[in-house]
């Protein structure tokens, strides 16, 4: 009989690593926003987030959380694999907060992380103490307000084979523009051309030495912009990269219905 028992420890074995190799397939992406701080139409953070995660939702195996905030329930983020940010610059956010500990152990664990536009830098008084840290998450930042300009631009792919452009193409593209990036180790993968004909560099990735992924991108003040599906599919490619997901060749699916994709009813701004 003791062919049989061996037959049944491979036949676990085997169970146990289709398992294994089933979740990894899987994705849990935790996005975070926070309460409007600038005009009705721009730095649309939760409402924004929603919308990405109803994206996200569209990847089979992808687990969504949507949050103001750093989540206070330990639970919802249990099995995060990728970490989204639509706030003010997400260096003093991630950094400075009482939870710094449980990100600083999330990636070095290797969780996918990506900020978007103004939460893809650090206050230049901050720099110093915070930049080299900051730059081991992401691998280049904006110094954040050191250079604003903006104006209508072709969107420019510098990587067209990187996973992140699958599925759209080059455009035009209005957004503000953040000025002078610093770029340590990260990729550039994206830049544009400011109204006085200065190239800049609007998104980079960064395969981190802890095995994680970051991908940064400056662009994202309008919310108009989330509108275009070119621009919508660059951004959920982009997160299912950091998420370590496998992106169709055709890039991700992001079709959700008007109702999710419109504006919400204006609201005040405030801090």
């Amino acid at each position: 009989m003791s062919w049989l028992r061996s037959l049944m420890l491979l036949t676990c074995a085997f169970a146990v690593s289709c398992a294994t190799s089933l979740g990894a397939d899987k994705a849990k992406v935790l996005l975070i926003g926070k309460k409007p701080d600038h005009p009705y139409g721009s730095h649309m953070y939760m409402h924004t987030c929603e919308m990405l995660a109803k994206c996200l939702q569209l990847t089979p195996d992808v687990e969504t959380v949507v949050s103001n905030g750093w989540p206070g329930d330990a639970e919802k983020l249990k099995g995060i694999t990728a970490i989204v940010i639509y706030t003010r610059p997400a260096a003093e956010f991630l950094l400075d907060g009482p939870h710094r500990d449980q990100v600083d152990k999330l990636i070095q664990s290797g969780v996918g992380l990506m900020t978007i536009h103004w939460a893809s830098s650090v206050y230049k008084k901050n720099l110093d103490r915070l930049g080299p840290r900051w730059l081991s998450y992401t691998g280049g930042t904006w110094v954040s307000n050191v250079g604003l300009s903006g104006g209508t631009s072709v969107l420019k792919q510098l990587q067209p084979g990187h996973p992140i452009c699958r599925g759209w193409g080059e455009f035009k593209i209005t957004d503000e523009y953040y000025l002078n990036p610093v770029l340590d180790k990260a990729q550039p993968l994206l830049q544009v051309t400011e109204k006085m004909g200065k190239e800049v560099v609007v998104g980079w990735a960064f395969e981190r030495p802890d095995g994680g992924r970051s991908f940064s991108t400056t662009l994202g003040h309008p919310y108009k912009n989330f509108q275009d599906d070119r621009f919508r599919r660059m951004v959920v490619n982009a997160i299912l990269w950091t998420a370590k997901i496998d992106i169709p060749k055709d890039g991700a699916p992001i079709d959700i219905d008007e109702k999710s994709l419109a504006l919400p009813p204006k609201q005040k701004s405030g801090n």
